[in-house]
């Protein structure tokens, strides 16, 4: 487990984030909502999940790499799904267990964690698919647990774990879906995603006393840092990241 890909920094963030009161005010802050985000999704990202969730009766819905459980317990209470989720974090999953109804959290890795064919009615990857070993192959499984008309959802960076290619049809996952034969759309939200990076580091920067407060110095200039990718322009951002957001259907 130790050799996964940032596993021992994701048990040290989900610590952090399961204990402390200024991170949560941050999110919100940040976010519009907190989802213990660590990255790129803000709640208007997560919000046009809900345009594409299939209108049936019994939803489910898997989110993968689901941290904590936030996020898909958001998607819950707006939708009375029954919802799943697996993390590679002990710590998130044992955060996400609690206070939960209809659903089902493990503790697993992509490749590793299997569910029966056609359960699901949507799977959700925010920032989350650049974990597996194999991402053609991932996908494969996924839409094998997807049921026939269902809908994988997925947000995807450029320019931190994924390196920026041309533009969204050159990803790593735009040529998985097409190597599937996979149907898919994109939405690009590049430039909404950069200045929601500024407002990221805004909101850090406002809480730097709140967090030395609390001893967490070292997730600040995490935060912070996380964020040196908009001190220069737009244009300057867009030459080496991108932010896309993928719809496939079954």
């Amino acid at each position: 487990m130790e050799e996964l890909l940032f596993h021992k920094e994701y048990e040290e963030f989900y610590n952090m984030a399961n204990r402390s009161s200024v991170f949560r005010q941050y999110c919100e802050d940040a976010f519009g909502r907190d989802f213990s985000q660590d990255g790129f999704s803000d709640i208007r990202q997560i919000n046009r999940i809900f345009d594409y969730i299939p209108q049936v009766d019994n939803l489910h819905i898997l989110d993968v790499g689901c941290g904590n459980g936030k996020m898909i317990k958001y998607i819950q209470s707006k939708t009375n799904a029954h919802i799943y989720g697996f993390d590679y974090s002990a710590n998130a999953i044992h955060e996400a267990k609690i206070d939960s109804e209809r659903a089902d959290f493990q503790v697993g890795c992509m490749g590793e964690v299997e569910y029966s064919a056609e359960t699901f009615d949507m799977v959700i990857s925010m920032d989350s698919i650049y974990f597996a070993e194999d991402m053609g192959l991932f996908v494969a499984q996924i839409f094998r647990w997807l049921k026939p008309g269902g809908i994988f959802f997925v947000g995807y960076q450029e320019g931190d774990v994924m390196e920026k290619t041309e533009n969204c049809e050159t990803t790593f996952l735009a040529q998985a879906f097409r190597k599937g034969k996979i149907r898919y759309q994109v939405l690009d939200i590049t430039e909404e995603t950069y200045a929601m990076l500024k407002r990221k580091r805004e909101s850090a920067m406002k809480y730097k006393r709140a967090f030395e407060s609390e001893g967490m110095e070292k997730w600040y200039a995490m935060l912070v840092g996380q964020t040196d990718c908009v001190k220069g322009s737009l244009e300057g951002y867009k030459q080496g990241n991108a932010r896309y957001l993928y719809i496939a259907k079954k």
